[in-house]
């Protein structure tokens, strides 16, 4: 039996990161633990509050810079109330991004990375290797009724955790980490299932702060708290392609 950790470094490993509902700064500190002990991803993909981390950092955003962001944004930075098929227009959204980010297409980034959006027109997960990466970024995160739907290349987007709540559609196969977040979709009354791979490894992080526009704060207070957990965590024994839930 080894642990998180040893399994991690034994050989390269891909990360996928769930959707949840303002859930980035949950992540964010769990992939601040992962670098802090030198287990890099080769490669990550992600849904939703995932994507936008795996996307931030795949372009060579530092977990330690990235929540130094996050915790500057309030809500007034990302609120644009407007007609359409959603609250928000999105374009506060993508300013913010554009500034965040190092790079503006997914293809120049410096780790491999996959974004899982909604085909809102074909009903189906698309996986995006390609093209520009503040607007698939916002189009993952483009939670229905919330935000209204991104346009790539004259097709409506909406957000990936719609079918592809784990962020591990199209994964190539290999040792994988997932970090899943332990709340239900905005629009599912019910936990999802885990998802079942061969040679992956989930890490749960239960009870971590519920962040949303109102209580950014409580978002702020969950960088911390993951990255405590994630620590914690990578200590613990671990069978690969078991599922252990560990608690925060």
């Amino acid at each position: 039996m080894t642990t998180l950790a040893e399994w991690l470094a034994e050989r390269p490993f891909g990360l996928a990161m769930s959707s949840g509902f303002f859930s980035f700064y949950a992540h964010t500190g769990m992939l601040s633990a992962l670098i802090g002990r030198g287990l890099a991803p080769a490669h990550v993909a992600g849904s939703s509050a995932g994507a936008l981390v795996a996307g931030a950092w795949a372009a060579g955003l530092a977990p330690e810079e990235l929540a130094a962001e996050l915790q500057r944004v309030r809500r007034e930075d990302f609120w644009d109330p407007s007609v359409g098929a959603g609250l928000l227009a999105g374009k506060k959204f993508d300013a913010l991004l554009r500034e965040m980010l190092p790079l503006d297409r997914i293809e120049a980034c410096t780790v491999p990375v996959r974004i899982s959006v909604f085909d809102i027109l074909r009903r189906r997960t698309q996986i995006l290797v390609r093209g520009d990466l503040p607007r698939a970024i916002r189009a993952s995160c483009a939670v229905p009724g919330m935000f209204q739907p991104v346009w790539i290349d004259r097709r409506p987007y909406w957000d990936g955790g719609i079918l592809d709540r784990a962020g591990i559609a199209e994964m190539p196969a290999g040792r994988l980490l997932f970090h899943h977040i332990a709340a239900p979709a905005p629009w599912s009354r019910s936990e999802p299932a885990l998802p079942e791979r061969t040679d992956m490894v989930s890490l749960v992080l239960e009870k971590l702060p519920r962040p949303h526009p109102w209580a950014m704060d409580v978002g702020r207070r969950a960088v911390g708290i993951a990255r405590e957990a994630t620590e914690r965590a990578l200590d613990q024994r671990v069978d690969a392609g078991v599922v252990r839930r560990i608690a925060s």
